[in-house]
């Protein structure tokens, strides 16, 4: 959700510099005037972009109507690959609009209803909460279900292996909120809506997609997966950091259902057409219905769509996606019929390069003339830089100066010292405490090892300050107990002079 990332992104950002809203001020340029998307523009405008964010690859779609603008690969992938239209990609959380669709397949056909207990179709689903017996099929794909971060932290537990394990992890999970009262963005609600399809098709959820999904739209080489461990090079792709690209592995996470789609180019932009009403094999109808909004206390969130607007003012349908080493996006226009999809492959926040090509492509529709926008965390980690080497500056200031510190205060109260030394407990909190931090503004649970992976920088900063305070007040307290210890035999004080016994 692309709101909650920036959201955290500043909040963050504004804890540690002001520096770094220069790629999203420059994003926001204003002009008069509209432009057109021609497969030349389109092209221009990606290759520029990768060529000043050193972006290592992407899928780049872009459709109007029932017509292809342009369909290309960029790059290279983490194996060392061009990417070309045909290369697959994870496409992440775009994968929830799949299974959607999929879902309301079975309702066409008669074999759901949306508005029925999923327990009525899947009899296992069972949580730690007896209101988990009210939800509905509907509920899940618009994720009001009641299901949170809050009460089940899915990327902070292990991993399942397939979508009817994914769905017995459930069972010690209560529910945050009463069924259908409040939105929750949840990758279970989505795993749980696959493994139904499953049972109530009688296939594999792979299978049921492939026939009823993939292959009537054409998208002969999109497939879905269980875990990232099948995902193509075992989802291995890039962080920014400090200016340059990083290559990184990508942890085992369990994605069918909620963001387990492998898709190409060329596959893409036969979906958009018909996200956009102009293709025969999914009625227009059915469409509509996954891209209408709940509206459940305001959500604008429907089944794999949310609904907004453009800088511009113009309706806007869009999702993306994040992995730790991939990102996505994927937006209909539907003023102008133009559909856009892109998949980068760098992971969230430090780069976000999906959803900044994509507003980028509507800022030149829109005729705001391109501004250079960037991921922010290419202006904002040599600030970190300096700041982290500021840390152990004084971290190495304050070890060599404790001894004098100690001595200084050798005669007062101990419980001043510790009050003295607080301070220095912040910086080693806020490190320990930082992957809640960003749970807390991303509404999403994880833990301090993805932080190397959403902003390093941000880490290392937060790192070497915990790691400056420690030495501190480790030298401190040592020197204070040094200069407090009893004085022995043979041991001379300053202008003092040992007396033997007799």
């Amino acid at each position: 959700m692309k709101t909650r990332k920036r959201v955290a992104a500043a909040v963050l950002t504004g804890v540690v510099l002001a520096a770094g809203g220069t790629a999203a001020a420059s994003a926001t340029a204003t002009s008069q005037g509209t432009g057109a998307l021609s497969a030349a523009t389109v092209d221009a405008y990606v290759r520029d972009y990768v060529a000043r964010t050193g972006l290592p690859g992407a899928l780049v779609v872009v459709t109007e109507g029932d017509k292809v603008v342009h369909v290309a690969g960029y790059g290279h992938t983490a194996t060392g690959e061009a990417v070309t239209k045909d290369t697959p990609m994870p496409l992440a959380s775009l994968s929830k609009s799949f299974t959607a669709l999929g879902v309301l397949r079975l309702a066409d056909q008669r074999r759901i209803s949306l508005d029925a207990p999923v327990r009525g179709y899947l009899p296992e689903f069972a949580m730690a909460d007896p209101r988990a017996g009210k939800i509905t099929v509907r509920q899940l794909l618009q994720q009001t279900s009641g299901m949170s971060d809050r009460t089940f932290p899915e990327l902070t537990l292990p991993a399942p292996d397939t979508l009817k394990d994914a769905v017995a992890m459930l069972r010690t999970a209560p529910l945050a909120t009463d069924p259908g009262t409040k939105m929750a963005y949840h990758n279970p609600n989505y795993a749980v809506a696959a493994r139904l399809v499953e049972v109530v098709a009688g296939v594999p959820f792979g299978d049921y997609m492939a026939a009823s999904v993939f292959r009537p739209l054409g998208m002969t080489s999109t497939r879905t997966v269980n875990t990232t461990r099948e995902l193509p090079g075992g989802g291995a792709g890039y962080i920014r950091a400090y200016g340059q690209v990083m290559k990184r592995a990508q942890p085992k996470w369990f994605v069918n259902g909620g963001a387990g789609v492998v898709s190409t180019a060329g596959d893409l932009a036969k979906w958009l057409i018909a996200q956009n009403g102009s293709s025969h094999a999914v009625p227009e109808r059915t469409v509509k219905a996954a891209q209408t909004p709940s509206g459940v206390g305001g959500s604008t969130y429907g089944m794999g769509w949310q609904t907004g607007k453009t800088p511009g003012g113009a309706p806007e349908l869009q999702h993306t996606g994040w992995l730790l080493t991939h990102n996505s996006a994927q937006t209909l226009l539907p003023q102008s019929r133009y559909g856009i999809a892109v998949v980068a492959n760098t992971g969230m926040i430090s780069g976000d390069d999906a959803l900044i090509m994509t507003e980028g492509l509507i800022d030149i529709m829109e005729g705001r003339p391109g501004a250079g926008a960037a991921p922010f965390t290419m202006s904002a980690d040599p600030w970190l830089a300096g700041l982290s080497l500021l840390n152990l500056a004084l971290g190495v200031l304050g070890v060599w100066r404790a001894r004098r510190w100690a001595g200084r205060r050798a005669g007062r109260p101990v419980w001043r010292l510790i009050v003295r030394m607080i301070p220095y407990v912040l910086p080693i909190a806020f490190f320990a405490g930082l992957g809640d931090l960003i749970a807390l503004l991303m509404n999403r649970a994880g833990t301090l090892d993805m932080i190397t992976y959403v902003w390093l920088a941000l880490y290392i900063w937060a790192a070497t300050a915990a790691l400056a305070a420690t030495a501190v007040i480790v030298a401190r307290t040592v020197h204070t107990v040094l200069a407090r210890r009893p004085r022995v035999r043979g041991e001379a004080g300053v202008g003092e002079t040992v007396r033997s016994e007799a």
